[in-house]
């Protein structure tokens, strides 16, 4: 392909701007049509530095962010790199919340995304060709956005979830931005704002389920496989009802990732081997609550529920430290209404002289005592004084994790939870917590932020060409990220903080990569997994161009 001076200014994959030298404007015919100043990308990294700083609102922050990103990749992550702890809340959660729900609105460039229709199956294969534009695709994180966030099914606008997901695995664990593809599945939207909406951008029907929809995603698979043989794909924000279908459907047989369902378990889970660092205490001696029963909750639960199996309890002798709290309260085994992946913690009443009772988060912890709470219920408030007092009272060291997003949502914050148990609880939040500072020592909070875990996850997978991601690199993931925590540090936290992300990500990407080759999921012979990591890693620099140009 021969490129015009315009079509190297407008690809963000070519782009340098004003970091074009004087030799590379004359041979691509870019003289005189850039300002005659050549700048370095450390001075252009200065510059949208400090035009960032006059945003007045984090949104602005992020279509400024955008905008940049829409034109030159290397730049966008090379000031993300810089800037990492600051700009996570900007380019992902809490702040790309507002712009899935004004996306359509908002709409100026697709960003290099996939657009599938489920009215226009045909077209998948090639959609997914074009939209890869000859690049080698190692990774896709697809949504069909029922579930996004703690926000809920926002269709075609979801796709912002799919792009900001894949930001964070390049700025984080160095993934080559010309590897990834993001994808959207517009099965239509529940959502009657949107349907409503005259600037909504995806289909205007109601969300199709059934055959007709698993018939699609299988589609789009098939053809991604075919396209992408080394792929690993992410399915990310999917509703309840096909989340763990889809999962179990495909996972035995590719490389593929939950993060809804996985990610959020194994940050839920190192976070808790921290605490236990910190405690000095047993996995296998806590009682484990949970409040949210939803995807999210479930995917913990278990993923928590299977490190207890590896640490040698059976899987009846496990199952008794395990509840699961929803709307109705304390999940029993004789409610029809249970999904499949409720009903394996689900409690018998003969268990409880006053089960008909426990209709109440409040009623279930007073009956259970558990040591660890986690809340997936987008619920806010519902970690009350008087539950955590009542936890508290049963136990030296409560490990309280109010996890639901956004800040709106949560089910309660960190300083109350600190003052509430005397500074005694373990606590990770869903969001970004300012330390506390209670009766003279400096609470340092972890966010169970899946960030510190899916990049590297990601990284390491790809780096080993695993076949398959298994259970055994998924508990290698989360216990190089709990092992990191300094327990003899008063107020320690009990995961690593975000600002280090780029360095943990290539932790977990090295535990994962050597359990896959230990594994002999390995592709390809890897003698020094290492190695192999840190070969894969992308550094956010300008290269030489290698492209014919038509002047």
């Amino acid at each position: 392909m021969r490129y015009t001076p315009e079509q190297i200014l407008n690809d963000p994959f070519l782009n340098k701007g004003t970091a074009f030298t004087q030799a590379e404007r004359q041979q691509y015919g870019l003289a005189g049509i850039l300002p005659p100043a050549v700048q370095t990308l450390d001075q252009q990294v200065a510059q949208a530095y400090a035009q960032l700083q006059s945003k007045p609102s984090d949104l602005e922050k992020r279509i400024f962010l955008m905008d940049i990103f829409n034109h030159n990749h290397v730049l966008f992550y090379k000031l993300f790199s810089e800037h990492i702890a600051e700009f996570m809340p900007i380019v992902y959660d809490p702040t790309i919340a507002d712009t899935i729900e004004n996306y359509s609105a908002l709409f100026i460039e697709p960003q290099n995304a996939v657009y599938l229709s489920i009215d226009d199956q045909d077209n998948i294969a090639s959609a997914l060709r074009h939209g890869a534009n000859g690049r080698d695709i190692r990774l896709i994180v697809v949504t069909d956005s029922e579930g996004i966030l703690g926000i809920g099914d926002w269709g075609t606008q979801g796709v912002d979830i799919a792009v900001g997901k894949l930001m964070v695995y390049t700025a984080a664990a160095g993934i080559d931005p010309a590897n990834v593809l993001p994808v959207v599945l517009d099965a239509g939207t529940n959502n009657e704002a949107l349907l409503n909406d005259d600037l909504y951008l995806g289909n205007r029907k109601q969300r199709v389920y059934g055959d007709e929809y698993y018939n699609f995603v299988d589609k789009f698979v098939a053809a991604a496989r075919d396209l992408f043989p080394k792929l690993y794909l992410h399915f990310e924000d999917f509703g309840r009802s096909n989340a763990d279908n889809i999962l179990n459907k495909y996972q035995d047989k590719m490389t593929t990732f939950n993060d809804d369902i996985q990610g959020t378990g194994i940050i839920t889970l190192a976070g808790i081997m921290g605490a236990l660092n910190i405690s000095k205490q047993k996995m296998t001696d806590q009682i484990y609550m949970s409040f949210g029963a939803g995807t999210a909750g479930a995917g913990i639960t278990k993923r928590i529920y299977d490190e207890f199996i590896q640490a040698g309890l059976s899987a009846e002798e496990a199952k008794k430290h395990f509840y699961m709290v929803d709307k109705q309260g304390l999940l029993f085994d004789d409610d029809d209404t249970l999904t499949p992946q409720q009903r394996p913690f689900a409690r018998s009443r003969s268990e409880f002289a006053n089960a008909d009772e426990l209709t109440s988060l409040a009623a279930a912890v007073k009956a259970v005592h558990p040591t660890i709470l986690v809340g997936t219920s987008t619920v806010p408030g519902t970690f009350t004084e008087d539950i955590v007092k009542e936890m508290a009272a049963h136990t030296e060291r409560p490990i309280i994790f109010p996890l639901s997003n956004p800040t709106k949502l949560a089910e309660a914050k960190a300083e109350d939870l600190i003052a509430w148990t005397d500074g005694r609880a373990l606590v990770a939040t869903g969001i970004p917590a300012a330390p506390v500072e209670y009766k003279g020592v400096t609470y340092e909070i972890g966010q169970a932020n899946n960030a510190l875990v899916y990049p590297g996850l990601g990284l390491g997978t790809i780096a080993a060409t695993a076949t398959l991601l298994t259970d055994g690199m998924i508990s290698a993931a989360a216990h190089s990220l709990g092992g990191i925590v300094d327990p003899d540090q008063p107020g320690a936290a009990v995961l690593p903080p975000v600002k280090k992300l780029d360095v943990f990500s290539q932790t977990v990407a090295n535990a994962v990569a050597a359990a896959a080759v230990a594994e002999k999921l390995n592709a390809e012979p890897i003698a020094d997994v290492q190695k192999a990591v840190a070969d894969m890693k992308w550094v956010p620099e300008y290269k030489a161009l290698n492209i014919d140009a038509e002047l």
